[in-house]
């Protein structure tokens, strides 16, 4: 049996095993290998690497875990789990299953654009979901922006701080609130809600095709997709989900269920409804989450509970 299993091998998982590892403890990391990330060239805002390819951030935890002999990552999926502290057990989608005193849940989120022929191949390349992680990189370049309803304020966005050429394409009949309507405006947002039939090219060199038989050429598409976060195994084990779907935790990383912890992007407080989904974030909940860990661990051995 582990003293700890931690699902999921990106920014935060890596970084709870580093911090448990360091503590001594037998640590399991089961890594799906399916990183939000892996589409994108560069990442950016992470201190010391910004314009970094994210496979080398976690290339590098890696190595750095072969360091501490007590912790082992090992690829695979998790297909299921059950238990309560001192005796969680999952089982792999190999149909293995392993034994953990406790269980930290780092699976992330799954982000599921618009169908759009052509769009999901160009996803984390020519286009992008984030201005903080994307946008210096557009900057000056004429760009069209996927999206309706509320999120159409990502086009107001985009033209405050990196174009004066910004089309929104609701795909569609526009459903904007005033107020986001009036930022479109005053930045000098143009709406086109013609349905989209396709998009072709290249960053640098893209067309978006409407159903109307027209087309718009665009150096650079922004699209802010719907996610999914991945927490089967959170509502398996009984933990409460919010109502976006992520694992509600405190502030130490607990979930609701003894035992269990959830860090990274698909775990947040309910008082932040909206959390900041980057890799600095998430790698930090993983740290702050393992911190807490190993002190319910170090609580469980003593002879007596402390108050």
């Amino acid at each position: 049996m582990y003293e700890v299993i931690v699902v999921g091998g990106g920014p935060a998982g890596l970084s709870a095993a580093l911090v448990l590892g360091r503590q001594r403890r037998s640590v399991l990391v089961v890594d799906a290998g399916r990183p939000r990330n892996a589409p994108a060239a560069e990442m950016h805002m992470y201190l010391g690497r910004d314009g970094g390819a994210p496979s080398r951030l976690l290339a590098d935890g890696r190595a750095e875990l072969a360091a501490y002999p007590t912790v082992e990552v090992r690829p695979g999926r998790v297909v299921a789990a059950e238990g309560e502290p001192g005796g969680f057990a999952l089982t792999l989608e190999d149909g293995s299953r392993e034994q953990a005193a406790r269980l930290l849940l780092a699976c992330g989120v799954v982000d599921e654009p618009a169908a759009i022929p052509g769009l999901a191949e160009r996803w984390g390349k020519s286009v992008v979901h984030c201005p903080f992680c994307h946008g210096y990189e557009t900057n000056g370049k004429v760009l069209a922006v996927i999206g309706n309803g509320p999120e159409a304020m990502l086009a107001a966005y985009v033209a405050d701080r990196y174009s004066p050429d910004v089309v929104l394409c609701t795909n569609g009949p526009a459903e904007i609130p005033e107020p986001v309507t009036a930022a479109l405006k005053a930045r000098g947002v143009t709406v086109n809600e013609t349905p989209l039939t396709a998009l072709e090219g290249e960053l640098g060199a893209l067309t978006l095709r409407f159903s109307d038989g027209t087309a718009l050429a665009r150096e650079a598409v922004y699209h802010r997709a719907p996610t999914r976060p991945n927490t089967e195994l959170a509502a398996q084990l009984g933990c409460a989900l919010l109502p976006d779907g992520c694992v509600e935790v405190d502030e130490y990383g607990r979930a609701s269920v003894a035992g269990v912890y959830a860090a990274g992007d698909a775990a947040h407080l309910k008082a932040v409804p909206e959390p900041v989904t980057l890799v600095g974030p998430s790698a930090a909940d993983g740290v702050r989450a393992a911190v807490w860990l190993e002190q319910d661990l170090f609580r469980a051995g003593l002879p007596v509970e402390l108050g």
